[in-house]
């Protein structure tokens, strides 16, 4: 049995799971799969998220696989109807470890302080030999917009709270109710957008909610506001974004999820200013990985030993 662990960019997953427990032979790959063909010798596939894509087409041509295993329990780029009508099982793993806070929640806030207080300008300022280049802006009295209020945009709420912020929200299915348990105030979309001194973004992508920020949304932004989005790239028009930014017309933006990842070496977001970007590591922690891989195995284990566990499909 041959194993292809997906994805590995940061060369960790052989260490963080016992890959040595399982009668198969594992072979990592710490670069994205350019030609899907070279999975063809698997009969298994960990994929991490949604890096790497398997529409219909791409498990059409893979006749050896029995078992995708994705990290988390959704996986927006596995054609799950596909993968059943070819025989392949698909199954998810548990996703951050079961603390309070989501590493994501984290990472929101890690942006939010790197725009707000010109955090990579001023540490590029000191090793260039300067000293003070910038004025931050607090966050105490200001407005924190938050779109989408799940789980994770909840507890961006609860911390904004804590800094003093007015925190409102809205997303197409939001409540009075709903808002006020997690401590912010409803508000239709035009207001979200119009009063936010910082945005930000917790929707999941779906057909209902890609585009959803676009560039009329984008105008009814203060120019000193701030666009934060650690989400799904394809929430956001991102020339629209991008033009926004060059143009002024919004302050900065912190983005940590793009339209194509990894991002092509000559891709515009390169040089786009006043922005901080991350390539897609909100989720990218410890514990969360250790959860990812050391579930990956036990369900590599459970589909060789007879019985899957977390299936997604009906494969």
């Amino acid at each position: 049995m041959r194993v292809a662990v997906l994805d590995d960019y940061q060369n960790v997953a052989r260490d963080l799971a016992d890959w040595d427990a399982l009668p198969a032979s594992v072979e990592f790959f710490h670069e994205p799969v350019g030609d899907p063909g070279v999975l063809e010798p698997f009969e298994v596939i960990a994929a991490m998220r949604e890096r790497t894509p398997f529409p219909r087409s791409v498990l059409a041509a893979l006749p050896n696989l029995k078992l995708l295993v994705t990290t988390g329990m959704r996986n927006a780029s596995i054609d799950l109807e596909a993968a059943s009508e070819l025989g392949i099982t698909v199954s998810g793993t548990g996703g951050a470890p079961g603390r309070a806070w989501q590493p994501t929640a984290e990472l929101t806030w890690g942006l939010i302080f790197a725009v707000t207080r010109n955090i990579v300008s001023e540490d590029r300022s000191i090793r260039e030999g300067g000293w003070q280049r910038t004025v931050g802006v607090e966050l105490s009295g200001r407005t924190l917009g938050v779109l989408g209020l799940g789980r994770l945009g909840a507890q961006v709420a609860e911390a904004g709270r804590l800094f003093g912020m007015d925190v409102i929200a809205w997303s197409q299915n939001l409540t009075d109710e709903a808002a006020r348990a997690a401590g912010a105030r409803r508000v239709d979309k035009r207001t979200l957008f119009a009063e936010s001194d910082v945005l930000t973004i917790h929707s999941v992508l779906s057909e209902r909610t890609r585009g959803l920020v676009g560039a009329e949304e984008l105008a009814l932004m203060r120019p000193t506001a701030y666009l934060i989005n650690t989400s799904r790239g394809p929430i956001v028009d991102e020339p629209a974004l991008r033009a926004a930014l060059h143009e002024g017309r919004i302050a900065g933006a912190g983005i940590d999820v793009f339209e194509r990842e990894p991002l092509p070496v000559d891709d515009p977001w390169r040089s786009v200013p006043r922005t901080v970007l991350t390539p897609h590591i909100g989720y990218v922690t410890v514990g969360t990985y250790e959860v990812f891989y050391r579930e990956t195995v036990e369900a590599i284990g459970g589909f060789l030993g007879g019985a899957p566990v977390r299936v997604l499909n009906g494969g």
